[in-house]
């Protein structure tokens, strides 16, 4: 009966549309004034344009169909300058770090932030007024009603949105296109990534110039890289690096584990794979990361399933004018069971060794991961990470090293104040926690996945030409 009433609806629909389009014949002896003929201009909107009716998407109904995508950093910028115009603002507040903030947000989205940001703002001057009335004998329902108290012209000048409102509003709304599988922006800096020095500036030249300053690229013609496959043992700072290049370049964020899109269900991974590469034309520049990408990606044999999966990826990944502006980063500790057609130019067409790191970048591994922690004046790190007993270390293995020391010094600051001593030392994390710390933890890479992992790189160096 609905489908019934639907059809009914679009017929009726049409006909009313083809009506518009004739030109109603004009009688000689009528009024000139009668003769003006009306316009009617038929609008439609949609968020599903394929679920239309293909009759109407046909010349002489919705002739012209615009694409309204999601807006960019620069967009979102003067979509939030528009919405504060009439509001009262700090002058410290920074729109450009917050439009850099909010990727994947729609102008609803940005309308909420600013509502929330408000709110905030009001609650920030209640909460004072609270406290400046706590000092003094009120009952406490009167301290409940101070909401419906009047305001002051103190408060009223005091009220005013500032930077603290808009990053605190920004944790409450969650943006529309987050929910259809856009990531948060990964608070990974260049600085986060000891090592992979190689790495970065590859990365540099393939991806990260060419989002920040696309313009260049094509003043000179020439079409960059936007396919990238990094391959080798596990640990090593692989999706580590993905996540750096998504914050340096301030491009929106698509991470798929490649195993989350496997479906039993006929058909279904490869929409999937459809959706994530229609949401990142939608919100160029993307990034899309497939972590694991050898699960979608595994040599054509008699497995229907992964052909098709494998197939509806190559599509999408093609070089073509639609893939400008989004960018394809691959991660795989498997790099020998992938089909070999992704890994063409024009698709993963960079591939990447990420070998275990060496004396040098072990050090700065270890300096990178101790930033943040209160390291005694004794650990030298460059000892440390040159020693033969952190040899074959990977960064993960480093990473453990580091918390299993800050692990000893936090037992024992506890012990220590489990004690009865009002002479309370600090206990920074010293060289014998390291001591202690490496007796326990051994490569996680064995000797036979090195040479494997050793070998292979050495046959894909010869087999895939470093594409520049």
């Amino acid at each position: 009966m609905q489908k019934d009433m639907e059809r009914r609806i679009v017929s009726q629909l049409l006909i009313c549309m083809d009506e518009l389009n004739k030109m109603p014949s004009l009688d000689s002896d009528s009024d000139s004034s009668e003769k003006k003929l009306g316009y009617v201009l038929v609008i439609g909107a949609t968020n599903r344009p394929d679920s239309l009716d293909r009759a109407l998407r046909r010349p002489g109904r919705f002739d012209c169909e615009i694409a309204l995508g999601v807006p960019d950093e620069n967009a979102r910028q003067t979509i939030l300058s528009l919405l504060i115009k009439k509001l009262r603002i700090d002058g410290s507040v920074d729109l450009q770090r917050i439009a850099k903030s909010t990727p994947g947000f729609v102008g609803s989205d940005l309308k909420a932030l600013v509502n929330e940001a408000g709110d905030l703002a009001m609650k920030r001057i209640i909460d004072r007024r609270t406290f400046e009335t706590s000092t003094q004998e009120m009952e406490n329902d009167r301290k409940k009603d101070l909401w419906k108290q009047p305001w002051t012209p103190e408060d009223l000048s005091n009220l005013h949105i500032i930077m603290s409102d808009l990053e605190e509003a920004v944790k409450f709304v969650q943006p529309s296109l987050r929910r259809e599988g856009f990531s948060s922006i990964p608070n990974v800096k260049w600085d986060d990534v000891g090592g992979l020095t190689e790495l970065k500036n590859k990365i540099v030249r393939g991806f990260i110039q060419n989002i920040k300053s696309p313009e260049v690229y094509e003043e000179y013609d020439v079409k960059s890289q936007t396919g990238f496959l990094m391959y080798g043992p596990p640990g090593c700072g692989k999706t580590l690096m993905a996540k750096a290049v998504a914050n340096e370049s301030g491009a929106n964020f698509i991470h798929i584990k490649g195993p989350e899109l496997l479906n039993k269900f006929v058909g279904e991974s490869e929409k999937a794979v459809r959706t994530i590469f229609s949401n990142a034309r939608t919100c160029k520049p993307c990034i899309i990361f497939f972590d694991e990408i050898d699960a979608l990606t595994s040599k054509r044999g008699k497995d229907s399933g992964s052909v098709c999966v494998l197939n509806q990826l190559l599509g999408e990944i093609n070089g073509s004018d639609e893939m400008r502006g989004v960018y394809v980063i691959g991660a795989t500790n498997r790099v020998d069971v992938i089909d070999e057609a992704i890994l063409r130019p024009g698709r993963l067409g960079k591939v990447v060794y990420v070998s275990l790191p060496n004396a040098e970048e072990r050090v700065s591994i270890l300096k990178t991961l101790a930033r943040k922690k209160p390291i005694a004046a004794d650990v030298d790190f460059d000892t440390i990470g040159r020693s033969e007993a952190c040899n074959h270390f990977s960064g993960a293995d480093l990473a453990e090293l580091m918390n299993e020391a800050a692990s000893i010094a936090i037992h024992n600051k506890l012990l220590a104040a489990s004690d009865d001593n009002t002479n309370q030392e600090s206990f920074p994390i010293n060289a014998s926690y390291f001591e202690q710390a490496l007796q326990t933890i051994s490569p996680s890479v064995s000797m036979k996945e090195r040479s494997y992992y050793e070998k292979l790189s050495q046959k894909l160096s010869l087999k895939i030409p470093d594409h520049h």
